[in-house]
């Protein structure tokens, strides 16, 4: 049997909303429904930030905020094709990109959106290797058309779905597949025409 948690007041708190009731009571007014949205959303926005613009850009919270508005502008559009978490995580991603594109930076945000943190001073010799070998990789995704390096960087590091990063991008899933199949071809052979960083992928390969 499964006892309800209570709160220090005494009070047990109601059970979680699923998506389904979560629609059905935010389209009802229902005040609980909106605090229950923003609560399922903030983490959601928050680590999607985090993954494509990075914690510490200066726009982080005023884009925060934007997303948030509009997860509530744009909930009625909602039809439960998908987690409804994954549905948030796409417009957060959307929205993110649409700013990102209109910033003079784009190719240093790429650059900056691998989910690496970095390397101490007192960590292994090796760690910092790593480190430079993914400064290496960052260097040529930031040459790549900015189009294609989003897909791949998208799919193939965030796992978006080809359906999704077609949203984000606002582009057909046609699209997608073939700016994701470019920017890999293009990145892998940029990678083959670098020796250097070629062998030094196949040595942490290696010691995995």
């Amino acid at each position: 049997m499964v006892v309800a948690r209570r709160e220090a007041g005494g009070t047990t708190p109601p059970p979680p909303i699923d998506d389904i009731q979560l629609l059905a009571a935010l389209r009802a007014a229902d005040r609980r429904a909106s605090e229950a949205l923003y609560e399922r959303s903030r983490p959601v926005v928050t680590r999607t930030l985090n993954r494509l613009l990075g914690r510490n850009d200066p726009e982080h919270q005023d884009l925060f905020q934007q997303t948030m508005v509009e997860i509530v502008r744009a909930i009625d559009r909602y039809r439960g094709e998908c987690p409804l978490d994954a549905w948030i995580a796409t417009l957060a991603a959307h929205l993110i990109y649409k700013h990102i594109r209109h910033r003079k930076v784009e190719r240093r945000v790429l650059s900056d959106v691998l989910p690496f943190e970095p390397v101490a001073a007192e960590q292994p010799a090796h760690s910092a290797a790593l480190r430079s070998t993914i400064d290496r990789v960052c260097g040529h995704l930031a040459e790549i058309d900015p189009g294609r390096a989003w897909a791949f960087l998208l799919h193939d590091v965030h796992g978006h779905d080809l359906r999704e990063i077609a949203q984000i991008l606002s582009i057909s899933p046609a699209a997608a597949q073939s700016r994701l199949v470019r920017g890999r071809k293009e990145l892998h052979e940029r990678i083959a025409a670098d020796p250097e960083l070629a062998g030094e992928l196949e040595r942490t390969e290696g010691r995995g």
